[in-house]
């Protein structure tokens, strides 16, 4: 069943009532209480224009990353020793946002609309939403940025203009999750580069439980920037990752 949200009232119906794509219900609003309500029972939008109802999902399975089961293959492992790259943590937000609603190639448009911008701007403005991003030569190579809610990430997109800068971000978001006891990583949907990086397929009645578990642990809110340093070492990101 597909629910329609009043604007004026902050409401999501159980995800078990999800039709068979994960969509769940439209309407609502982008707002910071809507945004953080959502993620709090498992559900995200998504949404191709500023001038279309907001579309909210909860896919069912999930497709999730847990922090100790990242593997990571020898040629980036490689790539990183060299150290041609440097990472900093909620000190580049909106400029990860913004080449992150860059189109792909290959595509005419992007979901992160201009509503979408603004509203985890003010996330990030509040100590909720975080972004890595990754340096080549003084310039930003890639990046990514998600919402933190109790002992979880919510991972929302991520981009790169040099080769494995994304990579180096990811990895280096694995790093502080498992420094944070953070329970997983939400990938929310399929890609073949996070498989290969070891997100996994999970049912959507695990993943609930598991969301609701780390709820109850305290949000890691406010930035992170001082998490890495300067010329993050990234030895301390290969530790414990498989080959």
């Amino acid at each position: 069943m597909l629910y329609y949200l009043d604007k004026d009232v902050i409401w999501f119906p159980p995800v078990e009532e999800a039709i068979e794509d994960g969509l769940l219900a439209f309407g609502g609003d982008l707002t910071p209480r809507w945004l953080l309500e959502a993620y709090s029972r498992g559900i995200f939008p998504w949404f191709n224009s500023d001038n279309s109802e907001i579309l909210w999902w909860s896919p069912d399975p999930r497709f999730i990353l847990f922090p100790q089961e990242l593997r990571l293959h020898r040629s980036l492992k490689q790539v990183m020793k060299k150290k041609i790259f440097t990472v900093s943590m909620d000190t580049a937000f909106q400029k990860v946002i913004a080449a992150c609603a860059m189109p792909r190639k290959k595509e005419s448009g992007t979901w992160i609309t201009a509503r979408m911008k603004k509203a985890y701007i003010k996330l990030h403005a509040m100590g909720f939403a975080h972004s890595v991003e990754v340096w080549h030569d003084g310039m930003l190579a890639g990046g990514l940025y998600g919402v933190s809610l109790g002992n979880a990430f919510f991972g929302e997109s991520m981009f790169t203009s040099v080769d494995n800068a994304s990579k180096v971000a990811l990895v280096t978001l694995n790093a502080v999750a498992r420094r944070l006891g953070f329970a997983f990583i939400d990938c929310q949907v399929y890609t073949d580069n996070l498989k290969r990086f070891g997100a996994r397929f999970i049912e959507r009645q695990e993943f609930m439980t598991l969301l609701n578990a780390s709820l109850k642990h305290s949000t890691h809110q406010g930035s992170w920037s001082s998490l890495i340093h300067d010329g993050y070492d990234y030895l301390e990101c290969l530790t414990g990752a498989g080959a």
